[in-house]
């Protein structure tokens, strides 16, 4: 449990609370990685709104950024491949955002949760 807790780089409740230093290395490397999976998400989108309902990539990309960013699709798909596609991409962009912010949010929400709980005295 020790390493798991070491390789996300979070300390545990009994250390004091992190430097802003470090804090805010945290923070940029979970920003970054929910970009990575912005970009993954958007563009398995676009391959598929591209392949699969016949889109060109303008249009590719505009639908599958409306549906990761919950607004809905612009081009609705005639073919059944094209329809399976796009629910199935709007089912997984919904849980996909949640993550993301889960993982943009991580670094804040326990440093946040660590000075609630941490001796007075810890303070950096």
């Amino acid at each position: 449990m020790n390493s798991l807790r070491r390789r996300f780089g979070y300390e545990h409740i009994s250390e004091p609370v992190a430097s802003r230093a470090i804090y805010w290395q945290r923070q940029l490397r979970s920003l970054s990685l929910g970009g990575a999976l912005i970009a993954v998400s958007l563009l398995a989108g676009m391959v598929g709104y591209r392949q699969l309902v016949g889109l060109g990539w303008v249009d590719a990309y505009e639908n599958a950024a409306m549906i990761l960013s919950g607004m809905g699709p612009l081009a609705a798909p005639t073919s059944t491949a094209g329809k399976i596609f796009a629910g199935t991409y709007a089912l997984y962009s919904g849980i996909a955002v949640l993550a993301i912010t889960a993982v943009v949010a991580a670094p804040l929400v326990h440093r946040f949760l660590h000075r609630l709980h941490c001796d007075e005295g810890t303070d950096p």
